[in-house]
């Protein structure tokens, strides 16, 4: 884990102030990380090693704390959350910064965000990591309502729902507006098409821990992109597989190939 914390700045975007920092090499190629619900840039990208991984082959590494998290504006309208909305922070934060192409990097929520990013403004994106969401990407990844429950519940004692008590503890960890959060999950939740996957041309590699039992198939999502690959990463749950290093090591490769094309 990598505790040293990048310099944040922010940028205005929809009324809302958004926190981002951007690292690495100012002259190599931009990569966007984009985080998963209840995280933040600092949890899920600098902790686990990405901003350092990233940075050290010679990329600029950028990254938002998504509305509802971190440092950034916390809306309780579940609608401030819907995908297409948040896509639209990403897409601003390259306005901002004057970057007209990014590889950009999702997991999880963030994964989700990514496509319909992808979708809406395809000539921004020299390709596409899917971290944390297979075909839950179109299918859906189950009943997420009592998460909402959980993060508005008074304890974390109170909360018997399996997936539910694993949100909650994380946000109390994280030390999160849960009431951000609990609009967040009731917003964010829109399915992707399968016919709108098909229309992805960016290049993509879509990572899954062999133990998520959130995500979905990376197989069957990559089925359905005219250029994904499917990676499945050994031993992982939903929480760890981000930071796994076999995840890390098919990202740079994947970046590597596609400069080497």
């Amino acid at each position: 884990m990598n505790l040293n914390a990048p310099a944040f700045s922010s940028f205005s975007h929809d009324g809302l102030n958004l926190a981002y920092f951007d690292e690495g090499d100012p002259s190599g190629y931009p990569v966007l990380l984009v985080h998963g619900f209840a995280s933040s840039a600092l949890v899920n990208w600098v902790h686990p090693g990405w901003l350092k991984t990233l940075g050290d082959a010679g990329y600029r590494v950028i990254a938002m704390d998504n509305r509802g998290h971190g440092a950034s504006d916390k809306p309780l309208d579940p609608e401030a959350y819907r995908p297409w909305v948040m896509a639209e922070d990403s897409v601003a934060l390259l306005d901002h910064l004057r970057i007209p192409e990014a590889h950009v990097f999702g997991y999880s929520m963030g994964a989700r965000i990514s496509v319909f990013a992808a979708l809406a403004h395809p000539h921004r994106l020299r390709s596409l990591v899917l971290g944390g969401l297979g075909i839950g990407m179109t299918d859906g990844v189950g009943d997420w309502d009592p998460i909402a429950d959980a993060l508005l519940a008074p304890s974390l004692e109170e909360v018997t729902h399996v997936r539910g008590r694993m949100f909650r503890a994380f946000a109390d960890q994280t030390r999160s507006d849960r009431s951000a959060l609990a609009a967040c999950i009731r917003g964010s939740r829109d399915l992707v098409a399968r016919g709108d996957m098909a229309r992805i041309e960016a290049p993509t590699l879509i990572g899954v821990g062999t133990r998520d039992d959130i995500a979905g198939s990376p197989q069957e999502l990559a089925a359905l992109m005219p250029h994904a690959v499917a990676l499945d990463i050994p031993g992982r749950d939903h929480m760890l597989a981000v930071g796994d290093r076999v995840f890390k090591k098919a990202v740079l490769d994947f970046y590597a190939d596609l400069s080497a094309g």
